[in-house]
């Protein structure tokens, strides 16, 4: 198994085979640290840690130099580009005791109860990416109103790192599901609602907001 070991942005590297690499688990490292996820990444898989240092790390090499340099094992690009975080905005309408939740006709959560919402476009706030999302996948305006909360996680499935953003939403109309998007939109009782999630972030943010 790999070892990733990254803090500030610099990477613990080791040069093996002429490529920049990461270390395995069990190579001499002079520094102690600390194993906190194993991640089925690459053909051995990769175990991430929080190194323990006394100074920041100058001589390492720092993770955005990684893409463009030539001399780059793919396993250290993969642990690369799979440890940046992704961020989605997700909505909260609701009406009555009852929340929206929305199945998807395609993608990550295809056939799965979801929250209206997300992946952030490059450089857009929370707030616009789920008001358009929202918009785009029940074709109805909205208002965006107040920031509800921020989850983390590791996602079960991917094992990427995700930042979820809620925020409370009003709908202009009744939702009307863009069909490539959307398969069903149906308001659920707020304890069946969490229940209902296939995600299970979205669902603790629920029992938490409506004290389930």
């Amino acid at each position: 198994m790999y070892l990733y070991l990254e803090t500030d942005g610099k990477v613990y590297t080791v040069r093996r085979g002429g490529q920049l690499t990461l270390p395995r688990v069990g190579d001499p490292i002079p520094f102690p640290y600390e194993i906190l996820y194993e991640l089925p990444w690459g053909d051995e898989g990769v175990a991430l840690g929080a190194p323990r240092l006394g100074r920041h790390p100058t001589d390492w090499i720092t993770k955005d130099e990684v893409p463009s340099r030539g001399d780059v094992a793919p396993i250290l690009r993969e642990a690369v580009y799979r440890t940046l975080p992704r961020a989605v905005a997700e909505g909260i309408v609701e009406r009555g005791d009852e929340v929206l939740l929305v199945k998807a006709s395609r993608g990550l959560t295809a056939g799965r109860w979801s929250l209206p919402g997300g992946f952030l476009a490059f450089g857009e706030p929370p707030e616009e990416a789920v008001r358009r999302e929202v918009e785009e996948e029940l074709r109805v305006g909205c208002t965006v109103g107040e920031l509800l909360g921020v989850r983390a996680k590791v996602g079960e499935h991917t094992s990427l790192h995700w930042l979820i953003f809620f925020f409370a939403v009003e709908l202009h109309g009744e939702p009307r599901p863009d069909p490539d998007e959307i398969a069903e939109a149906r308001f659920f009782p707020k304890r069946k609602a969490a229940t209902a999630l296939a995600d299970g972030a979205m669902a603790a943010f629920l029992r938490d907001r409506y004290r389930l």
